[in-house]
């Protein structure tokens, strides 16, 4: 049995925003010369840590955020520090790292750090995930709007202050009178917001699941995941002690391993991107889903074809049923793609196809 497990959906998505922290990000490409529109691979696994623990109910682990005062009485950002404990499934399958501090010194999660010999402990990810990027440079775009926050309806309701440059008290209203009488000038309760960058098309994501790794922390302390307090912290509640490939290990229970897979199955398909705001809300709803232990069938099996144009390119989406992968099509993806295949189930299909797959590997025995 292959230790990976490869996935590939289809998205599409209708006049949103990926990221709102400075508008739409997009990337440039230079086959086709055009910006495209994208929402990082960072963004993703947070999006799909978030929906596990929203599944689980469980909490994320709790981030230590450290600054330091300067001799100038000013605040300086410092590493933020993780738990590095597994118990949290974000941090069982998002990974960690965090970089020594003093010898000894206490850390945020109350323990004494007892491997003073390392520089740093990290455990990666064993999830691989990629940016949600348009399927292909001609089927995804982004376009522009202005916005305004408009309360002109009701002048008299909403107050207005002006200051004089260099002033933090208002003027009077006889005072903001006489000033918009001698300058011809009005007031107006309504803001322009320019440029604001919408995405829509269609998007795929990759993700790789490494099994070997999934539910196994490594116990190595020449490269630490974990500290020795952390092993005896997880064999009390039950880890158990294996080998994998990597060397020797600690793997999460099966009951607790029951739990974890279900979840992780659905957010790795239904996860949504958190940070959309409400004015630019889009279902983005799943189309199409290939799983596989062979990512290239993957790729095939959710693919664009172009189309040679001698006035202007084109690209057509196709999801193929005989590339090799588990392919699962749901209804609204003929909305968009010429499709016989399309079912009622498809999610739900795609879900059990992913928890048989990390259910039936053997992750205590990985090496017999």
């Amino acid at each position: 049995m292959s230790p990976f497990i490869y996935l590939r959906a289809l998205k599409h998505a209708e006049h949103t925003v990926f990221c709102v922290e400075d508008g739409q990000k997009t990337y440039y490409d230079p086959q086709f010369n055009r910006r495209v529109p994208y929402s990082s691979g960072q963004q993703v696994k947070r999006s799909i840590l978030q929906s596990v623990t929203d599944i689980l109910n469980a909490p994320m682990a709790p981030i230590t955020f450290n600054y330091s005062i300067t001799k100038n009485n000013e605040l300086e950002n410092k590493e933020p520090w993780s738990p590095c404990n597994p118990a949290y499934v974000d941090q069982l399958l998002g990974g960690w790292m965090r970089a020594k501090t003093a010898a000894g010194k206490t850390k945020n999660d109350g323990d004494k750090d007892n491997s003073k010999e390392n520089n740093v402990i990290k455990r990666r990810s064993p999830l691989s995930i990629s940016a949600m990027r348009p399927i292909h440079p001609l089927l995804a775009g982004v376009d522009s709007e202005n916005l305004t926050f408009d309360r002109s309806d009701r002048p008299d309701y909403h107050p207005v202050n002006v200051r004089r440059a260099g002033s933090d008290k208002p003027l009077t209203e006889d005072e903001i009178e006489a000033f918009l009488s001698d300058n011809g000038r009005t007031l107006s309760r309504r803001v322009w917001i320019p440029d604001n960058k919408r995405a829509t098309g269609l998007f795929v994501y990759d993700v790789a699941i490494d099994l070997r790794t999934l539910f196994c922390v490594s116990t190595n302390q020449h490269e630490p995941e974990i500290s020795r307090d952390m092993m005896d912290k997880l064999k009390s509640k039950g880890w158990v002690e294996s080998e994998n490939v990597f060397g020797k290990c600690l793997v999460l229970p099966e009951a607790e391993r029951k739990k974890v897979i279900p979840a992780l199955a659905d957010a790795l398909i239904d996860w949504r991107i958190t940070s959309n705001q409400a004015r630019t809300f889009s279902l983005m709803e799943t189309l199409a889903i290939a799983v596989s232990d062979n990512a290239n069938a993957i790729a095939a099996a959710i693919r664009a074809k172009l189309i040679d144009d001698s006035e202007k390119p084109k690209a057509k989406p196709i999801v193929d049923a005989n590339a090799g992968a588990d392919l699962f099509v749901t209804l609204p993806c003929a909305s968009y793609i010429v499709t016989e295949c399309e079912s009622p189930d498809a999610i739900e299909n795609a879900k059990q196809n992913l928890i048989k797959r990390m259910s039936d590997f053997d992750y205590e025995n990985q090496n017999c």
